[in-house]
Protein backbone atom coordinates (compact mmCIF):
# COMPACT_ATOMS: atom_id res chain seq x y z
CA UNK A 1 0.00 0.00 0.00
CA UNK A 2 1.36 3.24 -1.09
CA UNK A 3 0.02 6.07 1.03
CA UNK A 4 2.35 9.31 0.99
CA UNK A 5 -0.09 11.21 3.36
CA UNK A 6 1.25 8.37 6.60
CA UNK A 7 4.89 8.55 5.21
CA UNK A 8 5.83 9.79 8.49
CA UNK A 9 4.42 7.17 10.74
CA UNK A 10 5.44 4.56 8.62
CA UNK A 11 9.63 5.79 9.02
CA UNK A 12 9.16 3.74 11.87
CA UNK A 13 8.69 0.73 10.33
CA UNK A 14 11.02 1.32 8.22
CA UNK A 15 13.65 2.78 10.02
CA UNK A 16 13.50 -0.56 11.95
CA UNK A 17 13.65 -2.89 9.11
CA UNK A 18 16.62 -0.99 8.21
CA UNK A 19 17.98 -1.12 11.96
CA UNK A 20 18.35 2.94 12.66
CA UNK A 21 14.50 3.44 13.70
CA UNK A 22 15.89 6.07 16.28
CA UNK A 23 18.49 7.89 13.85
CA UNK A 24 15.81 8.15 10.77
CA UNK A 25 12.49 9.27 12.72
CA UNK A 26 14.62 11.73 15.13
CA UNK A 27 16.13 13.20 11.91
CA UNK A 28 13.25 13.17 9.67
CA UNK A 29 10.34 14.22 11.72
CA UNK A 30 10.98 17.59 12.80
CA UNK A 31 11.84 18.36 9.47
CA UNK A 32 9.52 16.62 7.45
CA UNK A 33 6.90 18.71 6.09
CA UNK A 34 3.34 18.34 7.23
CA UNK A 35 0.81 15.62 4.99
CA UNK A 36 -1.66 17.18 3.29
CA UNK A 37 -4.72 15.98 5.73
CA UNK A 38 -3.30 18.06 8.84
CA UNK A 39 -4.27 20.29 10.79
CA UNK A 40 -2.77 23.38 12.43
CA UNK A 41 -1.65 23.41 16.13
CA UNK A 42 -0.01 26.36 16.89
CA UNK A 43 -2.15 29.54 16.37
CA UNK A 44 -4.24 32.60 18.11
CA UNK A 45 -6.90 29.94 18.94
CA UNK A 46 -6.86 26.08 19.93
CA UNK A 47 -7.55 23.78 16.95
CA UNK A 48 -10.32 21.96 17.49
CA UNK A 49 -13.34 24.88 17.46
CA UNK A 50 -13.63 26.38 14.95
CA UNK A 51 -12.01 23.81 12.67
CA UNK A 52 -14.03 22.23 10.35
CA UNK A 53 -16.12 19.55 12.25
CA UNK A 54 -13.89 16.05 12.07
CA UNK A 55 -15.81 12.43 11.70
CA UNK A 56 -15.08 10.94 15.38
CA UNK A 57 -14.65 12.28 18.61
CA UNK A 58 -12.88 10.76 21.92
CA UNK A 59 -13.26 13.00 24.90
CA UNK A 60 -11.87 12.32 28.47
CA UNK A 61 -12.03 13.78 31.54
CA UNK A 62 -8.90 13.66 34.00
CA UNK A 63 -8.95 13.98 37.98
CA UNK A 64 -5.53 15.81 38.93
CA UNK A 65 -3.43 13.23 41.35
CA UNK A 66 -0.65 15.51 41.17
CA UNK A 67 0.54 17.04 44.25
CA UNK A 68 2.74 20.40 43.25
CA UNK A 69 1.86 22.96 40.72
CA UNK A 70 5.57 22.60 39.33
CA UNK A 71 3.83 18.89 38.51
CA UNK A 72 1.18 20.21 36.85
CA UNK A 73 3.08 22.51 34.31
CA UNK A 74 5.19 19.58 33.62
CA UNK A 75 2.31 17.83 32.44
CA UNK A 76 1.00 20.73 30.26
CA UNK A 77 4.54 20.92 28.58
CA UNK A 78 4.39 17.27 27.99
CA UNK A 79 0.88 17.47 26.49
CA UNK A 80 1.64 20.35 24.60
CA UNK A 81 4.98 18.48 23.01
CA UNK A 82 3.39 15.79 22.14
CA UNK A 83 0.25 17.47 20.74
CA UNK A 84 1.49 19.23 18.45
CA UNK A 85 3.37 15.96 17.04
CA UNK A 86 0.61 14.12 16.94
CA UNK A 87 -1.41 16.18 15.22
CA UNK A 88 1.18 16.57 12.39
CA UNK A 89 1.12 12.86 11.62
CA UNK A 90 4.28 12.00 14.15
CA UNK A 91 4.80 9.92 17.02
CA UNK A 92 3.69 11.22 20.46
CA UNK A 93 7.60 11.38 21.56
CA UNK A 94 10.79 11.22 19.62
CA UNK A 95 12.55 7.54 19.14
CA UNK A 96 15.88 7.10 20.95
CA UNK A 97 15.09 5.01 24.31
CA UNK A 98 16.35 2.35 25.34
CA UNK A 99 14.61 -1.14 24.11
CA UNK A 100 14.42 -1.53 28.21
CA UNK A 101 12.22 0.90 28.51
CA UNK A 102 8.32 1.43 27.44
CA UNK A 103 8.11 2.88 23.53
CA UNK A 104 7.93 5.94 22.78
CA UNK A 105 4.68 5.53 21.49
CA UNK A 106 2.17 2.81 21.59
CA UNK A 107 2.18 2.41 17.99
CA UNK A 108 -1.78 2.37 17.91
CA UNK A 109 -1.36 4.81 14.40
CA UNK A 110 1.08 3.62 12.70
CA UNK A 111 0.65 3.47 9.27
CA UNK A 112 -2.28 5.83 9.79
CA UNK A 113 -2.63 9.27 8.22
CA UNK A 114 -3.35 12.19 10.79
CA UNK A 115 -7.33 12.26 9.20
CA UNK A 116 -7.03 16.43 10.07
CA UNK A 117 -6.59 15.39 14.12
CA UNK A 118 -7.17 18.35 16.88
CA UNK A 119 -6.76 18.18 20.20
CA UNK A 120 -8.39 20.66 22.62
CA UNK A 121 -7.73 21.29 26.31
CA UNK A 122 -9.66 22.30 28.60
CA UNK A 123 -9.07 23.59 32.32
CA UNK A 124 -11.76 22.09 34.71
CA UNK A 125 -13.09 23.54 38.15
CA UNK A 126 -11.28 21.72 40.47
CA UNK A 127 -7.84 22.86 38.83
CA UNK A 128 -8.47 26.07 40.95
CA UNK A 129 -9.97 24.67 43.43
CA UNK A 130 -10.47 21.05 45.00
CA UNK A 131 -12.93 20.25 47.91
CA UNK A 132 -12.03 23.82 49.21
CA UNK A 133 -8.53 23.61 49.30
CA UNK A 134 -6.47 25.32 47.02
CA UNK A 135 -3.69 22.93 46.13
CA UNK A 136 -2.07 25.00 43.35
CA UNK A 137 -2.37 28.58 44.32
CA UNK A 138 -4.69 28.86 41.40
CA UNK A 139 -8.27 29.82 43.17
CA UNK A 140 -7.67 33.80 42.55
CA UNK A 141 -7.57 33.52 38.98
CA UNK A 142 -9.80 31.00 38.61
CA UNK A 143 -12.39 33.05 35.71
CA UNK A 144 -15.77 34.28 36.30
CA UNK A 145 -17.02 32.60 33.72
CA UNK A 146 -16.19 29.49 34.70
CA UNK A 147 -19.07 29.07 37.27
CA UNK A 148 -20.58 25.86 38.51
CA UNK A 149 -23.55 24.16 36.41
CA UNK A 150 -26.59 24.62 38.19
CA UNK A 151 -28.82 21.42 38.55
CA UNK A 152 -31.47 21.76 35.46
CA UNK A 153 -34.62 20.43 35.05
CA UNK A 154 -34.61 17.07 34.40
CA UNK A 155 -31.21 15.81 35.00
CA UNK A 156 -29.79 12.64 35.88
CA UNK A 157 -26.48 12.99 36.16
CA UNK A 158 -23.88 9.99 36.75
CA UNK A 159 -21.21 10.46 38.50
CA UNK A 160 -18.68 8.30 36.03
CA UNK A 161 -19.48 11.06 33.32
CA UNK A 162 -19.39 14.01 35.39
CA UNK A 163 -16.68 16.60 36.08
CA UNK A 164 -13.27 16.65 35.47
CA UNK A 165 -10.07 18.63 36.27
CA UNK A 166 -9.07 19.03 33.03
CA UNK A 167 -10.11 17.39 29.63
CA UNK A 168 -8.82 16.63 26.02
CA UNK A 169 -11.04 16.25 22.91
CA UNK A 170 -9.51 14.42 19.86
CA UNK A 171 -11.39 14.81 17.17
CA UNK A 172 -10.05 13.19 13.19
CA UNK A 173 -11.62 11.93 10.81
CA UNK A 174 -9.95 8.28 11.58
CA UNK A 175 -11.73 7.14 14.89
CA UNK A 176 -8.38 4.99 15.52
CA UNK A 177 -6.24 8.07 15.24
CA UNK A 178 -8.17 10.16 17.60
CA UNK A 179 -8.21 7.46 20.49
CA UNK A 180 -4.63 6.65 19.77
CA UNK A 181 -3.95 10.47 20.36
CA UNK A 182 -6.05 10.48 24.16
CA UNK A 183 -4.15 7.19 25.02
CA UNK A 184 -0.69 8.93 23.98
CA UNK A 185 -1.52 11.67 26.39
CA UNK A 186 -2.76 9.39 29.59
CA UNK A 187 0.76 7.20 28.88
CA UNK A 188 2.58 10.70 29.11
CA UNK A 189 0.32 11.90 32.02
CA UNK A 190 0.97 8.55 34.14
CA UNK A 191 1.02 9.27 37.76
CA UNK A 192 0.18 12.79 37.26
CA UNK A 193 -4.03 12.05 36.51
CA UNK A 194 -6.68 9.02 36.64
CA UNK A 195 -9.18 9.46 33.64
CA UNK A 196 -12.55 10.18 35.21
CA UNK A 197 -14.52 9.39 32.36
CA UNK A 198 -14.46 9.30 29.03
CA UNK A 199 -16.65 8.96 25.73
CA UNK A 200 -16.77 8.63 21.69
CA UNK A 201 -18.52 10.09 19.37
CA UNK A 202 -19.19 10.23 15.30
CA UNK A 203 -21.40 12.39 12.80
CA UNK A 204 -23.14 11.43 9.90
CA UNK A 205 -22.32 14.17 7.38
CA UNK A 206 -20.62 13.61 4.12
CA UNK A 207 -18.39 16.80 4.80
CA UNK A 208 -17.14 18.61 7.34
CA UNK A 209 -19.32 22.09 5.99
CA UNK A 210 -22.04 20.07 5.95
CA UNK A 211 -24.45 20.50 8.92
CA UNK A 212 -24.60 16.21 10.47
CA UNK A 213 -27.41 14.97 11.35
CA UNK A 214 -27.96 13.12 14.89
CA UNK A 215 -29.20 9.92 15.83
CA UNK A 216 -33.10 11.55 15.75
CA UNK A 217 -32.61 12.47 12.36
CA UNK A 218 -32.47 15.66 12.08
CA UNK A 219 -30.01 18.22 11.40
CA UNK A 220 -27.78 19.11 14.48
CA UNK A 221 -25.92 22.58 14.27
CA UNK A 222 -27.68 24.62 11.62
CA UNK A 223 -28.23 28.06 13.55
CA UNK A 224 -24.38 27.81 14.80
CA UNK A 225 -22.41 30.79 14.41
CA UNK A 226 -20.30 30.46 11.53
CA UNK A 227 -16.17 30.47 11.73
CA UNK A 228 -16.24 32.25 8.37
CA UNK A 229 -17.73 35.34 10.12
CA UNK A 230 -14.79 36.89 12.91
CA UNK A 231 -17.42 39.24 14.39
CA UNK A 232 -19.95 36.46 15.06
CA UNK A 233 -16.72 34.37 16.61
CA UNK A 234 -15.59 37.17 18.83
CA UNK A 235 -18.89 37.71 19.68
CA UNK A 236 -20.20 34.13 20.84
CA UNK A 237 -17.36 32.26 20.87
CA UNK A 238 -14.12 33.82 21.51
CA UNK A 239 -13.01 35.18 25.17
CA UNK A 240 -11.98 38.65 24.16
CA UNK A 241 -10.80 41.19 26.36
CA UNK A 242 -13.27 40.98 29.34
CA UNK A 243 -11.60 37.97 30.28
CA UNK A 244 -8.11 37.07 31.70
CA UNK A 245 -5.45 37.36 29.39
CA UNK A 246 -4.52 33.84 29.11
CA UNK A 247 -8.14 32.71 28.11
CA UNK A 248 -7.86 35.47 25.44
CA UNK A 249 -8.74 33.77 22.24
CA UNK A 250 -10.37 30.70 23.75
CA UNK A 251 -13.39 29.65 24.61
CA UNK A 252 -15.63 28.11 27.19
CA UNK A 253 -16.49 24.15 26.55
CA UNK A 254 -19.96 22.79 28.17
CA UNK A 255 -20.09 18.98 27.43
CA UNK A 256 -23.41 17.02 28.02
CA UNK A 257 -23.81 13.23 27.49
CA UNK A 258 -27.19 13.30 26.26
CA UNK A 259 -29.03 9.65 26.29
CA UNK A 260 -32.11 9.79 23.58
CA UNK A 261 -34.88 7.17 24.04
CA UNK A 262 -34.61 5.77 20.63
CA UNK A 263 -37.26 3.55 20.82
CA UNK A 264 -40.40 6.08 22.13
CA UNK A 265 -38.80 8.68 19.24
CA UNK A 266 -39.22 6.19 17.03
CA UNK A 267 -42.79 4.99 17.51
CA UNK A 268 -43.71 8.71 16.88
CA UNK A 269 -45.29 9.92 14.03
CA UNK A 270 -43.11 12.39 11.31
CA UNK A 271 -45.77 15.09 11.81
CA UNK A 272 -45.17 14.79 15.41
CA UNK A 273 -41.57 14.73 15.49
CA UNK A 274 -41.30 17.64 13.17
CA UNK A 275 -43.67 19.69 15.76
CA UNK A 276 -40.96 18.60 18.37
CA UNK A 277 -38.24 20.22 16.71
CA UNK A 278 -39.73 22.68 14.80
CA UNK A 279 -38.13 21.79 11.83
CA UNK A 280 -38.64 19.92 8.66
CA UNK A 281 -36.50 16.31 9.25
CA UNK A 282 -35.33 15.73 5.47
CA UNK A 283 -34.81 19.28 4.49
CA UNK A 284 -33.91 20.63 7.70
CA UNK A 285 -35.80 23.79 6.75
CA UNK A 286 -38.35 25.60 9.60
CA UNK A 287 -41.64 24.39 9.63
CA UNK A 288 -42.85 25.97 7.05
CA UNK A 289 -39.70 26.66 5.03
CA UNK A 290 -38.06 24.83 2.30
CA UNK A 291 -34.43 25.67 2.55
CA UNK A 292 -32.36 24.61 6.11
CA UNK A 293 -30.88 27.68 6.54
CA UNK A 294 -33.78 30.39 5.88
CA UNK A 295 -34.83 32.61 8.82
CA UNK A 296 -36.99 31.16 11.36
CA UNK A 297 -40.21 32.61 11.21
CA UNK A 298 -41.31 32.58 14.82
CA UNK A 299 -44.84 34.75 13.60
CA UNK A 300 -45.69 32.36 11.09
CA UNK A 301 -49.07 30.66 11.57
CA UNK A 302 -51.65 28.18 9.63
CA UNK A 303 -54.60 29.01 8.32
CA UNK A 304 -56.24 28.61 11.35
CA UNK A 305 -54.09 31.61 12.92
CA UNK A 306 -51.83 28.43 14.81
CA UNK A 307 -48.42 28.86 15.06
CA UNK A 308 -46.25 27.15 12.49
CA UNK A 309 -43.84 26.53 15.21
CA UNK A 310 -45.03 25.45 18.63
CA UNK A 311 -44.62 27.16 21.63
CA UNK A 312 -42.57 24.25 22.98
CA UNK A 313 -40.71 23.16 20.17
CA UNK A 314 -37.32 22.99 20.55
CA UNK A 315 -35.59 25.70 17.57
CA UNK A 316 -38.62 28.00 19.05
CA UNK A 317 -36.66 27.80 22.95
CA UNK A 318 -32.80 27.88 21.78
CA UNK A 319 -33.05 30.29 18.87
CA UNK A 320 -31.63 33.26 19.57
CA UNK A 321 -34.54 35.58 19.26
CA UNK A 322 -35.99 33.63 22.32
CA UNK A 323 -33.37 34.31 24.31
CA UNK A 324 -31.86 37.78 24.33
CA UNK A 325 -29.53 37.00 21.15
CA UNK A 326 -27.69 34.27 22.84
CA UNK A 327 -25.55 31.70 20.54
CA UNK A 328 -23.57 28.96 20.86
CA UNK A 329 -21.25 27.12 19.10
CA UNK A 330 -22.57 23.59 18.82
CA UNK A 331 -19.77 20.75 18.14
CA UNK A 332 -22.20 17.90 19.22
CA UNK A 333 -21.51 13.81 17.88
CA UNK A 334 -23.69 11.02 18.32
CA UNK A 335 -22.73 8.44 21.06
CA UNK A 336 -23.87 4.58 20.47
CA UNK A 337 -22.91 2.18 23.45
CA UNK A 338 -24.64 -0.73 22.68
CA UNK A 339 -27.85 -1.33 24.95
CA UNK A 340 -28.26 -1.13 28.69
CA UNK A 341 -31.26 -1.35 31.07
CA UNK A 342 -33.54 2.09 31.09
CA UNK A 343 -36.40 3.31 32.77
CA UNK A 344 -38.37 5.69 30.35
CA UNK A 345 -39.44 9.36 31.79
CA UNK A 346 -42.70 9.60 30.10
CA UNK A 347 -45.71 7.52 29.45
CA UNK A 348 -45.54 4.57 28.77
CA UNK A 349 -42.47 4.71 31.48
CA UNK A 350 -41.37 1.19 29.63
CA UNK A 351 -38.26 -0.53 31.84
CA UNK A 352 -35.82 -2.93 30.33
CA UNK A 353 -32.95 -3.02 27.62
CA UNK A 354 -32.65 0.03 25.63
CA UNK A 355 -29.84 1.58 23.28
CA UNK A 356 -27.62 3.43 25.33
CA UNK A 357 -26.94 5.82 22.38
CA UNK A 358 -27.64 9.55 22.13
CA UNK A 359 -25.55 13.21 21.81
CA UNK A 360 -22.53 13.97 23.32
CA UNK A 361 -23.18 17.58 23.01
CA UNK A 362 -20.40 19.81 22.77
CA UNK A 363 -20.59 23.51 23.19
CA UNK A 364 -18.21 26.50 22.77
CA UNK A 365 -19.25 30.24 23.83
CA UNK A 366 -17.47 33.03 25.00
CA UNK A 367 -19.04 33.21 28.60
CA UNK A 368 -21.61 30.03 29.83
CA UNK A 369 -23.76 32.62 31.88
CA UNK A 370 -24.73 34.29 28.95
CA UNK A 371 -24.65 31.13 26.54
CA UNK A 372 -25.38 27.84 27.65
CA UNK A 373 -27.39 28.74 30.87
CA UNK A 374 -29.50 31.53 30.03
CA UNK A 375 -30.37 28.81 26.68
CA UNK A 376 -30.58 25.45 28.43
CA UNK A 377 -32.23 26.81 32.27
CA UNK A 378 -35.50 27.69 30.25
CA UNK A 379 -35.31 24.58 27.97
CA UNK A 380 -34.63 21.89 30.51
CA UNK A 381 -38.08 23.14 31.81
CA UNK A 382 -40.34 23.63 28.81
CA UNK A 383 -38.74 21.95 25.75
CA UNK A 384 -40.90 19.15 24.05
CA UNK A 385 -38.29 17.17 23.68
CA UNK A 386 -37.66 16.54 26.69
CA UNK A 387 -39.76 13.77 26.95
CA UNK A 388 -36.91 11.59 24.96
CA UNK A 389 -34.23 12.91 26.28
CA UNK A 390 -31.91 12.95 29.50
CA UNK A 391 -28.86 14.00 30.57
CA UNK A 392 -27.21 11.95 32.17
CA UNK A 393 -23.37 13.09 31.94
CA UNK A 394 -22.12 17.06 32.85
CA UNK A 395 -18.89 19.29 32.69
CA UNK A 396 -17.66 22.30 31.70
CA UNK A 397 -14.43 23.47 31.42
CA UNK A 398 -12.20 26.65 30.22
CA UNK A 399 -9.94 26.31 26.94
CA UNK A 400 -7.28 28.59 26.68
CA UNK A 401 -6.85 30.69 23.93
CA UNK A 402 -3.85 28.84 21.18
CA UNK A 403 -0.36 28.41 21.66
CA UNK A 404 2.64 29.81 20.49
CA UNK A 405 5.67 27.63 19.09
CA UNK A 406 7.91 27.15 22.36
CA UNK A 407 5.16 27.69 25.24
CA UNK A 408 2.63 25.96 26.20
CA UNK A 409 -1.42 25.25 26.30
CA UNK A 410 -2.76 27.58 29.37
CA UNK A 411 1.08 28.74 30.44
CA UNK A 412 -0.47 32.48 31.27
CA UNK A 413 -2.26 30.99 33.87
CA UNK A 414 0.85 29.63 35.56
CA UNK A 415 2.87 32.75 34.84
Amino acid sequence: MNDKKSLTRRQLLAGLAAGGASLAIGKSSPASPAPPDTEPFWGAHQGGIATPQQKHTYFAAFDLSAEKRDEVVTLLRDWTAAAARLTQGQLARPLGQSFDEPPADGGGALGLSPGRLTITFGFGPGLFEHNGEDRYGLKSRRPEALVDLPRFSGDQLVEAHTGGDLSVQACADDPQVAFHAVRELVRIAYGAVEVRWAQTGFVSNHSPRETPRNLMGFKDGTSNPSPSKPREMDKFVWVGGDGPAWMRGGSYLVVRRIRIALEHWDRMTLGFQEQTIGRHKYSGAPIGGKAEFEPVNLDATDKDGNALIAENSHVRLSIAASNDGARILRRAYSYNDGVSFTAERWPPWRQGMEYDAGLLFMAYQSDPRTGFIKIFDKMSKLDQMNQFVTHVGSGIFACPGGVVMGEFVGQGLFG
